[in-house]
C-alpha cells in the first residue's frame, strides 16, 4: 500500500495531492455520508482555487457547463422575483455544485489518478449495498423501504441507479478481471435498489440497461423483455405488487402524481417568466385553486424535473436545463467514437447514467437532490477529464482545443 501511495503521489505538490485525495474521498463516501461528502468537496474546491492561483491548473470544462451557467444565472434572477427571496437565495447556494465540472475536468494528469476514483466509488457502492441487504435481512419491520445510509429511500435509489448505470458500461465494454468487480457491484447495487421499492429508480435502471445494450450490441435489446419478465416472476410479493402498481390508475401515489402534474401546469401558467422562486413551489401550491388534496400538500415538490424547474424558476430556466441535458448527451456520444480501453466503458456508463437520471426525473425531482446531482456530475465529467489527459496536445504540453496547457506527467 505504501509503495502504491508513493507511486500515486510521485511528482505531485501538496495541493495537487490534496485535490486528488479530496475528490477520491468524496466518491468513497458518496453513498455513505452526506456531511463528509460536503466537507471533502469543500477541501477540493480550496485546493483547486489555490492551484488556479499558482497557475498549475487553468479553468477548462466540457461544453455542457455553459447552459448550466445560464441556468444558474436565471435561478438568481428568479430568486430576486421570488415569493420568498430569502428562502430562494438560500436554496440557490446549490448551484455552487456546478463548479465540480471544471474541478474534475482539470484535476488529473495521469490515468492512475482517475482509476483511484473508480476504486473509491466501488468501495462506496459495496459498503452501501452490503449494509442495505443486511438491513433487509435483520430489520425488525418487514416491508420497510430500505434507505441505506441516506436520509430518504429515493436518494438511496438515485445513487444506486447512477452507480449501476456506470457499472454497466464497465461490464459490457471493460476488459480483464475488473469487469468481474464491476459486475459484482452491479448485482449487489441492483438488489439494494430493489429493496428501496422505488419505481422511478427501477425505470431509470431499465432505461440505463437499454442504452448500454444499444451501445454494446443493439440486437441484445431483444433480451430486455425476457429479463424484465424474469425479474418480475422471481421477485417476492412486495416487489411484484410495487411493479404492478405502476399500471394501476387507482394507486394513491399515481393519483397524487397526476394531481402534481395538473397543479404544476397551472403554476407555470401563472408564473411563466421567473417562476415562484427556488424552493417556494410548495408554498404556492397550498392555494386551493391548484386542487391538491391533503396528502399532496405535505410534499415539497412536484415529483417531476421539468414541471418543478419551470414552476419555480421559469420557462427560460427550464430551456437552459434541457439544453444542458442535450449538450451532455451529444458531447458524450461524440466521445464514444474514440476507442480506448478506459475511456470507452467510462463514456458508455456515463451515457447510461445520464439516460437513467433523465428517465427517473419524469417521476421524481432528482435534480433537486444534491447527493444525486453530485454523483451525476462526477460521472458525466470524468470521461472528459480522461480524454483531456490522453489528448496529444496535452501530452506534448501544448494547447489543443478545449484543453489548456498545464504541467504534465506522462506515466499513464
Amino acid at each position: 500500500m505504501k509503495a502504491y501511495l508513493r507511486s500515486l503521489t510521485a511528482g505531485l505538490g501538496p495541493w495537487e495531492t490534496l485535490l486528488i485525495a479530496a475528490l477520491s474521498l468524496t466518491l468513497l463516501f458518496s453513498q455513505i455520508s452526506v456531511s463528509l461528502v460536503q466537507s471533502f468537496l469543500t477541501l477540493a474546491l480550496v485546493a483547486w482555487i489555490v492551484l488556479l492561483v499558482q497557475k498549475k491548473r487553468r479553468f477548462a470544462f466540457p461544453a455542457f457547463l455553459w447552459p448550466l451557467l445560464v441556468y444558474a444565472a436565471l435561478s438568481l434572477v428568479s430568486s430576486a422575483f421570488s415569493r420568498d427571496p430569502a428562502m430562494s437565495f438560500k436554496n440557490t447556494r446549490k448551484i455552487l455544485i456546478f463548479l465540480l465540472i471544471p474541478i474534475v475536468t482539470t484535476a488529473f494528469t495521469r490515468r492512475k489518478e482517475i482509476e483511484l476514483l473508480f476504486a473509491a466509488l466501488l468501495g462506496s457502492a459495496f459498503i452501501n449495498a452490503v449494509y442495505s441487504i443486511a438491513y433487509e435481512v435483520f430489520k425488525a419491520t418487514p416491508g420497510q423501504r430500505v434507505k441505506g445510509f441516506m436520509g430518504h429511500y429515493m436518494t438511496q435509489a438515485g445513487l444506486l441507479v447512477l452507480f449501476g448505470a456506470l457499472a454497466m458500461g464497465f461490464v459490457l465494454f471493460g476488459r480483464g478481471p475488473r469487469r468481474l468487480v464491476w459486475g459484482a457491484g452491479l448485482v449487489l447495487s441492483s438488489i439494494a435498489l430493489v429493496l428501496t421499492l422505488t419505481r422511478s429508480g427501477w425505470i431509470g435502471l431499465a432505461v440505463a440497461l437499454c442504452v448500454a445494450l444499444f451501445l454494446w450490441k443493439p440486437k441484445t435489446l431483444l433480451a430486455v423483455p425476457i429479463l424484465a419478465a424474469l425479474f418480475f416472476f422471481l421477485s417476492p410479493r412486495p416487489v411484484k405488487d410495487r411493479v404492478l402498481s405502476i399500471f394501476n390508475a387507482r394507486d394513491s401515489s399515481n393519483q397524487v402524481r397526476v394531481e402534481y402534474y395538473r397543479a404544476g401546469i397551472k403554476i407555470i401558467g401563472d408564473y411563466p417568466l421567473f417562476g415562484t422562486g427556488p424552493d417556494t413551489v410548495d408554498i404556492v401550491f397550498q392555494n386551493p385553486k391548484y386542487g391538491l388534496d391533503e396528502r399532496a400538500l405535505q410534499n415539497v415538490h412536484l415529483h417531476n424535473n421539468i414541471l418543478q424547474i419551470a414552476a419555480e424558476r421559469g420557462i427560460a430556466a427550464l430551456l437552459a436545463w434541457l439544453a444542458f441535458l442535450a449538450a451532455a448527451f451529444v458531447s458524450l456520444a461524440r466521445l464514444m467514437k474514440k476507442k480506448d480501453v478506459l475511456l470507452t466503458p467510462l463514456t458508455a456508463g456515463a451515457l447510461s447514467a445520464l439516460a437513467a437520471f433523465t428517465a427517473a426525473g419524469f417521476f421524481e425531482y432528482n435534480f433537486g437532490d444534491s447527493e444525486v446531482v453530485t454523483l451525476l456530475l462526477f460521472i458525466i465529467t470524468l470521461p472528459f477529464a480522461l480524454e483531456r489527459i490522453t489528448t496529444p496536445p496535452f501530452l506534448k504540453g501544448g494547447r489543443g482545443g478545449l484543453w489548456p496547457r498545464q504541467e504534465t506527467r506522462n506515466d499513464n
